[in-house]
């Protein structure tokens, strides 16, 4: 039980460790490959949030509040209009946050919205910022942990839609099904509530 509560612990105060954005040509309209059923990510048990998210609810109230739609938070409608929307969107936060990745470990990670120049965590945080601005529904975007190949910690913005889910990423340029990332999948938000955070289970058709 002990080494469970250090586990989980450490989970909480892991560092996201983030990486320049990488210059992709992005999807032109809705991509072929988004007009069929794609997969969904299954939430796991409970997790504890990241520390620096906790610290950015303090910070940022507003963007961690829970969806007006608390007991039916499903996806949203996904048609070529809100996907370029989304496409767009990735593409210029992408270009207006200058990459400046955080030296100082835990103690110095700050997620900010806006930043002139931010790691990952600002490249996704602002995203769902701006999302949740223009009427996109909080609780179909979540903010989710992932692994890269290499084995570095990236945050990444989950938009979770009927089609499936989509990531929108700081690493490149175009939106892609969350199946198709490259990444080892950690926590994610939860869509009922934003401060409650799910390990990341099995897939669903």
């Amino acid at each position: 039980m002990r080494r469970i509560i250090k586990a989980v612990a450490a989970l909480a105060l892991l560092g996201v460790v983030c990486l320049a954005p990488r210059a992709h040509a992005g999807f032109v309209g809705l991509p072929n490959m988004l007009r069929g059923q794609l997969q969904k990510i299954a939430l796991g048990g409970p997790t504890l949030a990241p520390f620096a998210h906790t610290r950015f609810c303090m910070q940022y109230p507003g963007d961690c509040a829970s969806s007006h739609n608390r007991f039916r938070p499903g996806p949203i409608a996904l048609d070529e209009t809100r996907f370029s929307e989304l496409r767009d969107l990735n593409h210029e936060i992408n270009q207006s946050i200058r990459f400046e990745r955080n030296v100082d470990g835990i103690a110095g990670e700050r997620w900010l919205i806006g930043p002139d120049r931010g790691d990952c965590n600002d490249y996704a945080v602002t995203k769902r910022h701006a999302l949740i601005a223009r009427g996109w529904p909080a609780h179909a975007l979540l903010l989710a942990e992932v692994v890269t190949t290499w084995g570095e910690h990236h945050l990444v913005l989950v938009v979770r839609t009927k089609k499936g889910d989509l990531v929108a990423d700081s690493i490149a340029q175009d939106i892609r099904p969350w199946a198709k990332s490259p990444y080892q999948w950690v926590r994610i938000q939860s869509p009922k509530t934003p401060t409650f955070w799910a390990m990341v289970g099995k897939t669903q058709a």
